[in-house]
């Protein structure tokens, strides 16, 4: 099985063998993410851009079920392919891809019915042009929901399956299709909002269906079979997937928060910064992700294999990659992420350039903390240990923030809601760091076995 490399492969072999693809990967998925900005906003203009910042947390929910589903399953397949039980490892696998797309065709035609409905409701306030480009992009993402959700499952299990170079290719094969079908129907051809959304959605739907090709058969670890799994087990994978979903969908309320600050405090052009913020945050800020993603399923495969000291050390060397990563994010972005905003604005648009640089460098100030709940919520995760990674996710995205808007907002106005993010992610990191020293004395008490894991 070439998910065995977890178990024999050199500790720091393995480490890059899974986070370089990973890292690429995200960076390429942010890349493109960037490019869908530039070619929206330099083209389209400030009303179009806000228009897809609107709309995302509406995607997003669409997706949380899907990343629920996707974690959870694959810390159950790494697992269980860790005490070398393939066949349980594949009724999960296939359970879990069946499950998605049923879900996902179901939130399609709800999101195409009501996504005028949807706009409204989360915008208010927007520009009388941002509302119908909102609505146009989200009806398209809702045609292709059937195929969007699952590519980013699917990529799970081909890592979990020790597959990390054809995931590498295939969101590289993806992304690169995204820009040239921008290129092509924003530039070229200037197909509007409509455009973007289908750039997106084409690009990804193509990758879905060549990933779902390769587990036909049984060329990987885990393939499709006919059997379903106990509702238990599947209550469980539900049970460890829920911090990646509370955290999208905190993630989509926090951005229909943010836009109603941001609305307030600052009309559309504060949302239109919001967003290049956001461009040039998702392309840092998937390093980290890149990293602590890549090296769940070998972590949860030695969990399984009781290979304990060989899992402290994975996470030790998690731990140092993310500190260094952050620290040049933090640089990068207070340095060079005002030239970086600039690629994002119509020339002559002063106004958006001033409000974006401001933004772009508070928020800088996140990544010095922000590694901390994004390395353990992971582990946590990975460990099956969903009550510890679902109240890091809860605070580190929901509670910290929305009390540290309207705390920060009373005194600093629009500073308040950009001072949010690193106010927000030092409190989460002290109280991450509880939990995780709770961890280690529990165990440390029960005197046993467990009292190992992570540390």
């Amino acid at each position: 099985m070439d998910s065995g490399m977890f178990r024999e492969m050199p500790l720091t072999k393995l480490f890059f063998r899974c986070a370089i693809p990973a890292v690429v990967t995200s960076v390429f998925g942010a890349l493109y993410s960037v490019v869908d900005g530039v070619f929206v906003g330099r083209y389209l203009g400030e009303d179009a851009l806000a228009a897809v910042n609107l709309v995302m947390p509406v995607i997003m929910i669409v997706e949380a079920l899907s990343n629920m589903i996707a974690t959870g399953a694959s810390v159950n397949i790494s697992i269980l392919l860790g005490k070398q039980k393939q066949e349980e490892a594949s009724r999960v696998f296939s359970f879990s891809v069946k499950f998605i797309i049923l879900c996902s065709c179901f939130i399609g035609v709800l999101g195409y019915l009501f996504a005028s409905e949807f706009v409204a409701l989360i915008s208010p306030g927007a520009g009388k042009e941002a509302i119908p480009y909102a609505t146009d992009y989200l009806k398209v993402y809702a045609i292709f929901a059937p195929l969007v959700p699952v590519y980013y499952a699917t990529d799970n299990f081909l890592r979990v399956c020790g597959k990390q170079r054809a995931s590498m290719i295939i969101n590289i094969v993806s992304q690169v299709a995204n820009v040239v079908l921008d290129f092509i129907l924003i530039a070229v051809l200037h197909y509007g909002v409509k455009a973007a959304a289908v750039a997106s959605c084409a690009s990804i739907a193509l990758g879905s269906v060549v990933t779902l090709a390769l587990f036909a058969g049984r060329r990987m670890d885990v393939y499709y079979t006919n059997e379903t799994i106990p509702a238990v087990q599947f209550l469980r994978i539900a049970a460890n997937g829920t911090s990646e979903f509370f955290s999208s969908i905190a993630n989509s309320v926090m951005s229909v928060v943010m836009n109603l600050f941001l609305l307030k405090y600052g009309g559309t052009t504060a949302v239109a910064a919001f967003s290049i913020v956001m461009y040039v945050d998702s392309i840092i800020g998937m390093l980290n992700f890149g990293i602590c993603d890549s090296l769940q399923p070998a972590i949860s495969y030695c969990y399984g294999a009781g290979l304990f000291d060989r899992m402290r050390a994975i996470f030790r060397r998690v731990l140092i990659a993310t500190v260094a990563a952050s620290v040049a994010a933090f640089l990068f972005m207070l340095l060079a992420g005002p030239c970086v905003a600039n690629i994002f604005i119509k020339p002559g648009d002063t106004e958006l350039l001033t409000v974006s640089i401001v933004a772009i460098k508070l928020f800088s100030f996140s990544y010095l903390a922000g590694w901390i709940d994004m390395c353990f919520s992971s582990h946590f995760t990975a460990l099956d240990r969903p009550v510890r990674s679902l109240l890091v996710s809860l605070f580190g995205t929901l509670v910290f923030p929305i009390a540290f808007l309207f705390i920060l907002t009373e005194f600093w106005g629009l500073n308040g809601v950009w001072l949010m993010a690193p106010v927000s992610a030092v409190a989460s990191g002290i109280l991450t760091l509880l939990l995780a020293a709770g961890l280690r004395i529990e165990n440390q008490k029960a005197g046993s076995v467990i009292r190992h894991v992570g540390w």
